[in-house]
């Protein structure tokens, strides 16, 4: 029987993180959260539980995941974030490969929620996560936003069937928070890479995310809440190529 290390990083997540834990418990030989020092009840909650528990300086995304899976006893690891679940489908398909886990990374749909509404349309569905894996044939990158642990080339995947549940959002300001953080982190990443770009990029890219989310992934079949993402994912798509462009004005600016 192959062993599964579950690996969970959490900053203020009382509300979530007992139902990621319990959604893993009957699959994981061992699990382990990675906390950014939450001031909330997540520490209680996950000790009460169990897990193996971590208190980590927040770096970034990547680099934090990266850690908590440095911390796993076994090769193969099942990443969560802590506000994800898995539904009792994807339960079921990881029960029936366990016993033998013959790829190196298996794929997972992943089925967001909405402030109470399942999103099956636009560029929320289905989200395919690759998040079991053997750790030793990969890491998370490349940058600390949107995030995905890269497997390195040769290695042998596999989709399974089931979705990881996804609650994200509880609010339309938390939603748009959110994007506006995302879209200067990712800023912030591209810019330290190096990464470059002309005046038309920031339309082009909010142009071709709304027309790629609403029209060609059926947003529109969500109504005004489809309409409602769509367009404010466009717009965190510009933001984000015009906050690069603004840091290579303020790198000029400071030039002798």
């Amino acid at each position: 029987m192959t062993k599964i290390s579950a690996v969970i990083i959490t900053m203020n997540e009382e509300r979530s993180v007992e139902r990621c834990i319990n959604s893993i418990s009957s699959l994981a030989d061992e699990i382990i959260v990675v906390d950014s020092f939450s001031t909330d009840e997540t520490e209680t909650i996950c000790r009460k539980l169990n897990v193996r528990f971590f208190s980590h300086r927040f770096t970034g995304f990547m680099d934090q995941k990266n850690y908590a899976v440095s911390l796993a006893s076994n090769d193969y690891v099942l990443s969560l974030d802590a506000d994800e679940a898995l539904s009792d489908g994807l339960i079921k398909s990881i029960s029936e490969i366990k016993p033998d886990l013959m790829y190196d990374g298996y794929i997972f749909n992943r089925l967001n929620n909405y402030c109470g509404k399942w999103i099956r349309h636009s560029a929320w569905y289905p989200d395919r996560q690759l998040r079991l894996f053997n750790r030793n044939k990969g890491k998370f990158g490349p940058v600390n936003v949107h995030e995905c642990f890269k497997m390195n080339a040769g290695s042998r995947i596999k989709a399974l069937k089931g979705d990881i549940l996804h609650w994200p959002y509880d609010s339309p300001a938390d939603f748009i928070g959110n994007m506006e953080l995302y879209a200067e982190i990712a800023a912030g990443e591209y810019f330290r890479l190096g990464r470059k770009v002309n005046p038309f990029v920031p339309f082009i890219h909010m142009t071709w995310r709304f027309l790629l989310t609403y029209i060609l992934h059926f947003g529109f079949l969500h109504g005004k809440t489809g309409y409602f993402l769509c367009s404010k994912g466009a717009w965190s798509s510009y933001l984000k190529y015009s906050k690069l462009r603004e840091l290579w004005k303020e790198k000029k600016g400071q030039e002798p």
